[in-house]
C-alpha cells in the first residue's frame, strides 16, 4: 500500500467486522436452523451495520459479530432490501459500553466518479478467514443484471447498477467494502461470478447510503409498482422512427397490473413520463428508470407518453405497492409440509385469479401430506373446506390437527385442475 493510504486503510480495517449467523428455513416440509457467515462494516458511530441481504435476513434467531479487536457482541436486524441486496443491523451498544470498546466508522466515497482501471480492495471475510484484504480494479464502474432469484429466491437487481471488479471475491466476503485507496467505502461486496474467474460485483456507495438511510426510519422501504417489463432500445430505432437516444421499450405488461389497467402493453415505447424525457436505448440505462417509477409514492399517477405503430398517446398509470413474489413462509411439522403464502406478485406471474391459498415449496417423505398426495408446486386453496386467505387459517388447522389428530380436507391445484386429498393421522 502507499504511505498516503496507510491511515485512512487502517481506519477502515477497523471498522470491517465478520458475521455469523443462526437462520431459521423451511424447507422439505420441515423447519431447520442453518449458520452461514459474511462480512459486514460499521457506518455510524451508534453502531450501525451494513451487509448483505443474503447474509443476514428476517429468518434470523441469532446474529454475532466479530469486531477488530476479536471481541464478538451481538447485533439485531434493523432493515433488510432484497432488492438491492443490503441490510442493516444494529450492534448492541449496551455490551459495546459495559466492555469499554470503542467502534470505528467507516466513510463513504463516491461511487458515481470511479473509472475503469481504477484500484480498489474488498475486505472481508472470505471462507471464514477474517480481516482479508483483496487488491484489484474497477473493470466495469456500471455493470446491468438482474438476478430475479438471487436472495434466497427473492428478486434483486431491479433498481440499480453493479460495480464489477477483479478484487478476488470469495463466499464470506459478501457484505463487506469495497474501498478505494484512502480507505473510502465505494461499495458493498455482494458476489462473485460462478464459474468465472476474477469477476466479482458489489452495490455502489451511493445505493448503499441511500438505503441505509431509508431503512434507518422504520427498517423498510416501500416502492410503487406499475407492472411494466422494460427492455432496452439498441437497434431498434430505426425500426420504430425514433430519434437516437429516445424512448424505452415495454417488453411485457403484468396481467392485472396498474400498467395492464391502463391500457398499456407490450410493443409500446415510453418516450417521457411525467413529462421527463426517457432514454432506455442501452441495459445499464434501465434501472434507473425502473427506480424512477419505484421511488414514486404508493397511489400517485403517473402519465406515460407512448409511442404505439404511428401514434403517439397518453396513458395514466395509478402506482400500487411493489410487492415480491415471495410470500411468508411457515412448516407443519406433523403433516410434513412446508408452504409459502401466495402473494400478489406470484399470482399474477402465475396467472392465478387472485392471492388465495399457499404453494407448496417441500414434503417430507413418509410424512402424512406425501403418504395423501400431496406435491411442492400444488396450491392449497382450502382446508376443511375453509378458503385460506392467511396463514393463520391453516396454522389454526394445524394447531387443532397436533392436539387431536383427525383426518383433513385440502383441497389443491396443480395446473388449474382442483384435486382432493385427505391428510390422515
Amino acid at each position: 500500500m502507499a504511505a498516503g493510504m496507510s491511515r485512512g486503510f487502517n481506519v477502515l480495517l477497523d471498522a470491517v467486522v465478520r458475521i455469523d449467523v443462526r437462520e431459521i428455513a423451511f424447507e422439505a416440509g420441515a423447519r431447520r436452523y442453518t449458520a452461514s457467515l459474511g462480512s459486514g462494516v460499521i457506518v455510524s458511530n451508534d453502531g450501525r451495520v451494513l451487509t448483505n441481504a443474503h447474509v443476514v435476513s428476517p429468518r434470523a434467531v441469532e446474529i454475532n459479530l466479530t469486531l477488530a479487536n476479536l471481541e464478538r457482541v451481538g447485533a439485531r436486524l434493523v432493515g433488510w432490501d432484497h432488492w438491492t441486496d443490503l441490510a442493516v443491523l444494529q450492534l448492541d451498544m449496551d455490551e459495546v459500553k459495559r466492555r469499554g470498546w470503542k467502534l470505528v466508522q467507516a466513510e463513504f466515497g463516491d461511487s458515481e466518479s470511479l473509472h475503469p482501471g481504477q484500484v480498489v480492495y474488498a475486505v472481508g471475510t472470505p471462507h471464514g478467514l477474517t480481516r482479508t484484504v483483496t487488491r484489484g480494479i474497477v473493470s466495469n464502474p456500471s455493470r446491468y443484471f438482474e438476478d430475479n432469484r438471487g436472495v434466497n429466491g427473492y428478486e434483486t437487481g431491479t433498481f440499480n447498477t453493479w460495480l464489477q471488479t477483479d478484487a478476488a471475491i470469495n463466499p464470506g466476503n459478501s457484505g463487506g467494502p469495497l474501498v478505494t485507496e484512502d480507505g473510502q467505502v465505494v461499495g458493498i461486496t455482494s458476489r462473485g461470478y460462478l464459474g468465472a474467474n476474477n469477476l466479482g460485483f458489489a452495490i455502489p456507495a451511493a445505493i448503499a447510503r441511500s438505503v441505509l438511510e431509508r431503512l434507518g426510519d422504520d427498517g423498510r422501504i416501500v416502492r410503487s409498482y406499475i407492472g411494466i417489463v422494460p427492455g432496452a432500445l439498441q437497434d431498434l430505432e430505426n425500426f420504430y422512427a425514433l430519434e437516437v437516444r429516445t424512448g424505452m421499450l415495454i417488453t411485457s405488461v403484468d396481467s392485472g397490473s396498474p400498467a395492464a389497467k391502463a391500457g398499456l402493453r407490450g410493443g409500446d415505447i415510453v418516450l417521457s413520463i411525467n413529462g421527463a424525457k426517457v432514454d432506455g436505448r442501452f441495459p445499464e440505462q434501465l434501472p434507473p428508470i425502473q427506480n424512477m417509477i419505484a421511488t414514486q409514492l404508493v397511489g400517485a399517477t403517473l402519465t406515460f407518453s407512448v409511442k404505439r405503430g404511428g401514434e403517439i398517446r397518453d396513458f395514466s398509470v395509478e402506482t400500487e405497492k411493489l410487492e415480491s413474489r415471495v410470500g411468508e413462509e411457515w412448516a407443519f411439522e406433523k403433516w410434513g409440509l412446508s408452504v409459502r403464502k401466495v402473494s400478489r406478485a406470484y399470482a399474477r406471474e402465475n396467472q392465478l385469479d387472485d392471492t388465495t391459498g399457499v404453494v407448496v415449496i417441500g414434503v417430507q417423505p413418509g410424512f402424512p401430506a406425501e403418504v395423501a398426495g400431496i406435491s411442492r408446486g400444488d396450491i392449497i386453496a382450502k382446508i376443511n373446506q375453509q378458503t385460506i386467505d392467511s396463514l393463520d387459517v391453516i396454522k389454526a388447522a394445524h394447531a387443532a390437527y397436533e392436539a387431536k389428530p383427525a383426518p383433513t380436507l385440502f383441497e389443491t391445484q396443480r395446473n388449474r385442475r382442483v384435486s382432493l386429498y385427505i391428510v390422515k393421522p
